[in-house]
């Protein structure tokens, strides 16, 4: 550190982004830019060398993820440009019949959650609905604040009920129960809890960023007397078909989140194909569509040393030695809470990694405080990954950036209303039956 100063100052540039979240007018990549050279100043990082770690980071996770939003929004605008995105709203407004606000956040939600626990990816099968979504809940009013809080808030809780996910597979390896064990004792009770909050502060959302936030004009929005060409009814059932094929691959294969890249491109060229469309124009289309939100790819570029430039510091190293003493030292009940706020505050990085970092540390006292490997499942679970809503990161902004939302204040109302609370108090309660 600069200085000399003690390694918890680096939590400084993550406590400034967070601050300067919330400043009117701020724009994400300027917020992320500064926070990154300061991070950068304070581990002494050669300010000179910041293009070599912008290179380095287009090969991370992140980078990954923020081209994957970009890719959706490119198969997004194909759908528009080939009338097959007008014509699943209009189908899916009349047959399914969501007509109201609570249809449509229940909808969104169920939607979400089924398509994350079948791939086991939450950006990537996020990203897939987000076309054929965001216009049928335009049609009912819905904010992209509102459909942001979904994405992540109901979302994720897709990746604690799928038996190949990360971080279930992740959990099986830590204490050795099965999938079926670990499902009934944390992935469903996590998810329940997750459930009812995204639900309720959906809705407080909804009312208060209703009238101030929209998804603009290029949207579309369904018709009183739509008829659907023969045309455009051929390259939505391409579109349907190519769709169905290719999650039903993915999940049989167990494909990650770079599966989805596969996905949206051979569903874009299929249907712009199947609606007469040559593929240079196929090709603009998609680049179009992505081009919206080459301001978050440049962002998640950003934020992956952002983050490695806290983690050098030793921060979260030195914020958990702070916290050492007290473990044990509160029964079954304090160790679980201070296990989990431990997990959700003080580590930080990738979620896998995260997870085995709790377990290194705290593995050692669980016999001795009486913590089951049940209960140790759901601790784990909610430590490594609530995180995601402690801090701006990765998730959250990629379900901003698949919403179109540039609000971060209700995501934060999600994670500080909501699922942290919600999931530390399920965790307690746990700590006396589990």
């Amino acid at each position: 550190m600069i200085f000399g100063l003690p390694s918890i100052f680096g939590l400084f540039p993550l406590l400034l982004y967070i601050v300067l979240s919330f400043k009117k007018n701020m724009h994400p990549v300027v917020n992320v830019a500064l926070c990154t050279v300061i991070g950068a100043i304070l581990i002494q990082q050669p300010l000179g060398g910041l293009g070599a770690v912008v290179y380095k980071s287009m090969g991370s996770f992140l980078a990954l993820v923020g081209f994957i939003i970009m890719l959706g929004s490119g198969l997004g605008n194909v759908l528009k440009e080939t009338g097959v995105a007008q014509a699943i709203v209009n189908i899916m407004m009349r047959k399914i019949g969501v007509k109201t606000q609570k249809e449509a956040i229940l909808a969104t939600m169920i939607s979400s959650i089924t398509l994350v626990t079948l791939l086991g990816t939450l950006a990537g099968a996020n990203a897939v609905i987000a076309p054929i979504v965001i216009p049928l809940v335009a049609a009912v009013g819905l904010t992209p604040s509102t459909l942001a809080v979904i994405f992540q808030g109901a979302g994720q809780t897709g990746l604690f009920l799928s038996p190949f996910s990360p971080p279930m597979v992740t959990l099986m390896g830590i204490t050795g129960l099965a999938y079926p064990q670990l499902l009934i004792y944390a992935g469903l009770p996590v998810s329940i809890v997750m459930w009812i909050g995204t639900y309720f502060m959906a809705q407080k959302i909804q009312r208060e960023t209703e009238g101030h936030e929209n998804f603009g004009t290029d949207i579309e929005m369904p018709e009183k007397d739509y008829k659907l060409d023969p045309v455009t009814k051929r390259a939505t059932l391409v579109f349907i078909t190519i769709m169905g094929i290719m999650v039903v691959y993915g999940i049989i294969n167990k494909s990650g989140a770079a599966f989805v890249i596969e996905v949206m491109l051979i569903a874009a060229l299929a249907t712009g194909k199947a609606a007469n469309m040559e593929f240079g124009k196929i090709f603009d289309s998609i680049c179009t569509g992505c081009g919206k939100l080459m301001w978050l790819f440049f962002m998640f570029l950003l934020f992956d040393p952002f983050l490695n430039f806290v983690s050098k510091s030793g921060a979260f190293t030195a914020l958990l030695d702070l916290m050492k003493p007290y473990i044990g030292a509160g029964g079954k009940m304090g160790f679980t809470l201070l296990t989990v706020l431990v997990g959700i505050f003080g580590i930080n990085g990738a979620a896998t990694a995260q997870a085995m970092v709790i377990d290194s540390l705290f593995h050692g006292f669980l016999k001795d405080v009486g913590i089951s490997m049940a209960l140790w499942g759901m601790i784990v679970l909610i430590g490594h990954q609530i995180t995601s809503y402690a801090y701006p990161g990765v998730d959250m902004l990629g379900a901003m950036g698949l919403a179109h939302a540039k609000n971060i204040k209700p995501m934060m109302k999600l994670a500080y209303y909501a699922i942290i609370p919600g999931t530390i108090l399920l965790a307690c309660i746990a700590s006396f039956f589990i």
